[in-house]
């Protein structure tokens, strides 16, 4: 009995992962191939970003407000969710955040929040990672970041 259930059970899941293994390691000796663990995470800080700040200056006093807005370079991103959150440098901790709902670029503009805007202050001095990301209608995301201080 012991010989069938080694057949029947242990056998196939063996041979599959094997199976498996190869199948990926010859994908992935093609030279155009990468291996993307979160592929809904784009974005980044590349200069061709298809999300973009505007208006983030380097350094702002405590008094200052931080006003940013956000152009959108990527043209299947018509309309959706944009959502802009500081948090602490290298750090998790959320200091402010700006949800804006449904937003669709007015006149072909792809700078947004449309008719609405992001403006907020910090009081405490430090470094902070402004953090963009615009949510698709189809759930697709974009995102970016950029670092600033305050003093």
């Amino acid at each position: 009995m012991t010989k069938r259930v080694f057949l029947v059970f242990v056998l196939p899941v063996i041979f599959s992962l094997i199976f498996g293994a190869v199948v990926l390691s010859d994908i992935l000796q093609k030279p155009d191939r990468e291996l993307n663990m979160w592929p809904m995470s784009s974005g980044g800080l590349s200069s061709h970003s298809p999300i973009e700040i505007i208006g983030l200056s380097k350094q702002y006093s405590t008094s200052e407000p931080i006003e940013v807005q956000v152009k959108v370079n990527d043209s299947s991103f018509n309309c959706g969710d944009l959502y802009i959150t500081i948090y602490s440098s290298g750090k998790s901790d959320v200091i402010t955040q700006g949800g804006f709902f449904s937003q669709c670029f007015e006149n072909e503009s792809p700078i947004i929040p449309v008719g609405d805007e992001f403006s907020k202050i910090i009081d405490s001095p430090g470094s902070y990672d402004l953090v963009t990301e615009m949510v698709s209608n189809d759930l697709t995301t974009i995102s970016t970041k950029e670092t600033f201080t305050v003093k």
